[in-house]
């Protein structure tokens, strides 16, 4: 069954780049509609439209109003007339102006923890890749001064460091802590050398161990997730996942390749704990690629009527709700959109940001009916940009790919995921009950019979 679009309300689809409030056809050639903008014409007359309610409705349609008319070269957005006054008004409020766009970036910041000298290391260093964009050995002046002032930090603030180390993972912080200042060694004698080449590298290798570390701070899940939703896997957590693509028609003599997925729990445990459970149990093994368009890779549409997942033990699709956490919230929302709540100016804390990033794909008219089906965005956040869109806050983001991003370019519909596999943070996977693990005629169920449950 066609997945691109809502064939009906239990298809789920993606955000569309087709125009619209028209009919376009999907890649089999089926008649499919297309979802439109809540702040398009038709809904002005229906419920006075939110440009009556909060201005700020202008600048999401940047995106929300003509995601389906982008083009993939840098695209030019058509508002609706009595848009454009708003949009152009709103634009230099926009949320961020450079939002991070970098996907390991914003996982280190959704991290539940609050250390403010890691922060300030975790900042010093990032700040280097801005300095870099200084023609010639000038840039250097400025990254010196954030490396020293990087060293500086956890020299003199070492102890308050470790002494936010969680338990239980005080040794791989301690590790990591190490790893860090070894990495700010190179760092200083790559700038000694003038290798402006080596700059990012380093950087990168130094990031990566504020991440451990800051991952090493989180001691304990941060919040309760709704009793009603017990029956439902969740992560408490993070988990990686390795994939591998295989093309259709190799590009450039590449026949496909391999991608690294973070999934984080911390922020969306039942969005994150339905996909770990789905890859565990191999269900997207041998997949094709559903759609492929230019704005979204998508997958996850099983082979006969079902349009999602059919648990084994209910025989019934199943589905999770939306499921948002918004930056400054304890909690994530579950059920409704942000624009349905009246938090339009409201930011998620895993954003349409990033090149690769993972949502579940949905039915136009049920927020609540997300199963198996997920999408990867292909647009980076200048034509995504946060606070100024209906994908943040109208669909659940549960990752980024990390590493390997730029095999979705090439992505045709029909080329395969050839396998899902977690690879890290399994044991974060909570199965609802032992009863996810009974034998079903006298085999387990799927690979998911290896994991714990609480």
């Amino acid at each position: 069954m066609v997945t691109s679009l809502a064939i009906s309300s239990a298809t789920r689809f993606a955000p569309s780049r087709a125009s619209l409030g028209r009919p376009t056809r999907s890649n089999t050639g089926r008649q499919v509609p297309i979802p439109r903008c809540r702040a398009s014409e038709s809904d002005v007359a229906c419920s006075k439209s939110l440009i009556e309610k909060v201005t700020d409705a202008a600048s999401k349609c940047l995106i929300g109003a003509t995601a389906a008319a982008m083009v993939l070269t840098p695209a030019t957005f058509s508002l609706p007339d009595q848009l454009i006054p708003q949009a152009e008004a709103r634009k230099s409020n926009l949320p961020g102006s450079d939002p991070k766009k970098n996907a390991k970036g914003l996982l280190r910041d959704a991290l539940p923890i609050d250390n403010k000298q890691i922060r300030m290391i975790q900042r010093e260093l990032e700040s280097v890749a801005e300095a870099l964009r200084v023609p010639g050995s000038k840039a250097l002046g400025p990254v010196q001064r954030s490396v020293r002032k990087a060293e500086s930090i956890l020299r003199d603030k070492r102890q308050n460091i470790v002494a936010d180390l969680a338990e239980d993972k005080a040794e791989a912080g301690m590790a990591a802590i190490s790893g860090l200042e070894a990495a700010l060694a190179e760092f200083d004698d790559a700038i000694a050398r003038e290798d402006k080449q080596e700059v990012p590298l380093i950087q990168q290798k130094c990031l990566d161990y504020v991440g451990d570390i800051e991952e090493a701070m989180v001691k304990k899940f941060p919040f309760e997730v709704p009793a009603e939703y017990s029956n439902l896997p969740q992560l408490k957590g993070r988990a990686t996942i390795q994939v591998e693509l295989k093309f259709n028609k190799a590009t450039d003599n590449i026949p496909g390749g391999s991608m690294t997925i973070v999934v984080d729990g911390y922020s969306a445990p039942i969005t994150s704990g339905n996909f770990v459970d789905l890859v565990n149990r191999g269900f997207y093994n041998g997949m094709d690629v559903q759609r492929a368009d230019g704005f979204v890779v998508q997958t996850g549409d099983p082979e006969g009527p079902a349009v999602g997942f059919v648990d084994p033990r209910t025989k019934e699709t199943r589905t999770i709700p939306l499921e948002v956490l918004v930056e400054g919230d304890k909690e994530p929302t579950y059920g409704d959109t942000l624009e349905d709540l009246g938090r339009f100016t409201d930011q998620p804390v895993l954003p349409f940001n990033a090149f690769g990033t993972l949502a579940m794909a949905r039915a136009e008219t049920d927020a609540n009916s997300a199963s198996s089906q997920i999408f990867f965005l292909l647009k980076e956040s200048e034509l995504t940009p946060s606070g100024a869109n209906l994908l943040d806050g109208r669909y659940a983001v549960f990752g980024y790919i990390t590493e390997g991003a730029d095999l979705l370019t090439e992505c045709n519909t029909g080329d395969k995921f050839v396998s899902m596999k977690v690879t890290k943070g399994l044991e974060n996977l909570q199965l609802p009950d032992t009863n996810a693990m009974q034998m079903e005629d006298g085999q387990p169920q799927g690979a998911e019979a290896t994991v714990r449950t609480e």
